[in-house]
């Protein structure tokens, strides 16, 4: 991009780039200049409006995070309708689909973004951490709906469903399990505490 050209929601831009730097070629190759390339903007640009690049990671993956509230609202009216199966098998699709689990790679691979990001995560994995809230929410509502037994222990099923989940998409140079495999992990994981209609 020419010196001089303002660039709108540049944020932004730099994100959906570096995004799409971790899907095509891993945490390892995620660079300032492989982003502001990818970006096609000059790299002052990223420094223009980060303090450096573990800044800029720790506010991408802060920013992401937040959008799994978006998907937590929309998971949770979801409650009664449907399966429980079904809705569960959903979202973990659509949560590992997307750069989610490049992502948690990313923070898995850089000691100074992991300590920035304690600033305002102190626990667990940021993006699993939210997501497993997700579920565990969406468990209790099922539970208080009658659909979940009484004693379901969502607290546990919860996280169970992420790592089960994570660990069938990890490998993100092969091809995504079907979604068959992602419904038997589900059944398998909660065929104990739903309740038949």
């Amino acid at each position: 991009m020419p010196t001089g050209v303002a660039i709108r929601d540049v944020r932004e831009q730099l994100f959906v780039a570096a995004e799409r730097v971790l899907l095509r070629d891993g945490p390892g190759a995620l660079t300032s200049r492989a982003v502001t390339t990818e970006a096609g903007c000059a790299k002052g640009v990223l420094h223009r409006h980060f303090a450096d690049f573990d800044a800029f990671l720790a506010e991408l993956v802060l920013d992401r995070v937040t959008r799994i509230d978006d998907q937590a609202a929309a998971l949770r009216d979801r409650a009664g309708t449907g399966t429980v199966a079904d809705n569960l098998t959903r979202v973990l699709t659509d949560l590992f689909e997307s750069v989610a689990v490049a992502i948690v790679a990313l923070i898995t691979s850089r000691d100074n973004l992991r300590a920035r990001l304690r600033q305002a995560r102190p626990t667990g994995v940021p993006l699993l951490a939210e997501a497993t809230t997700m579920i565990a929410s969406y468990l209790t509502a099922e539970r208080d709906l009658g659909r979940l037994a009484p004693d379901a222990d969502v607290d546990t099923l919860a996280p169970t469903l992420i790592g089960a989940g994570h660990l069938l998409f990890a490998d993100r140079t092969g091809p995504a399990p079907a979604p068959e495999a992602v419904r038997n992990v589900v059944t398998t994981v909660i065929g104990a505490v739903v309740r038949q209609p």
